[in-house]
């Protein structure tokens, strides 16, 4: 037996209300460029709309006409969505409170996660978003979940109950003396003064 293995989203397909809700939403408030549509294949009565969310992966959004938005929060229960979680720049995230309520939209506020900063709030038919910025940059050649892998064997050898941001810092450190060769014998920190 073997696996089927994956390499990234390719795309999550959500079930939308009336074309226009979807491209004021994804387009309009979260900025993602509304870059094909065609009909539902398996619906033809439906439309499908793709938004590029910024990485050139797609959200993708079926839509009818005859649908109208419903704000109630959408189901959280086994197998359900709970919220999609979109990466933001740093100096966006300082401006996403400000944004969302000049729209009058209700978000949770700033929330730390101890490696990133995070705000919630709901889309037009009740599905939870996650606005999330990282607190650290992996060093070059290495992925953000490669930090976070090292970051947590640093945690738990500390018994520490969450990453924090020392725990990021020690791991980007050891990721770049795995990494990248020193013509030093001996790498050990050192105080000059």
């Amino acid at each position: 037996m073997r696996k089927l293995q994956a390499q990234g989203v390719h795309h999550v397909t959500l079930v939308g209300a009336d074309r226009q809700t979807s491209i004021d939403f994804w387009e309009g408030v979260l900025g993602m460029p509304f870059v094909f549509e065609q009909p539902n294949l398996d619906k033809a009565s439906e439309s499908h709309l793709y938004f590029d969310p910024g990485d050139g992966r797609l959200i993708t959004v079926f839509t009818d006409e005859t649908r109208r938005p419903d704000p109630t929060r959408t189901p959280t229960g086994i197998g359900c969505v709970h919220h999609i979680a979109f990466a933001v720049s740093r100096a966006t995230f300082l401006q996403a409170a400000t944004r969302l309520e000049e729209r009058g939209i209700r978000h949770s506020g700033v929330k730390d996660r101890g490696f990133m900063d995070s705000i919630y709030f709901e889309d037009p038919l009740g599905l939870l978003i996650e606005l999330a910025s990282y607190r650290f940059e992996p060093p070059t050649g290495c992925t953000h979940a490669e930090v976070l892998f090292e970051a947590h064997r640093i945690r738990v050898a500390r018994g520490d109950p969450n990453i924090a941001e020392i725990h990021l810092a020690d791991a980007i450190e050891a990721l770049v003396a795995r990494r990248q060769a020193s013509l030093s014998a001996d790498r050990a920190p050192r105080n000059p003064y």
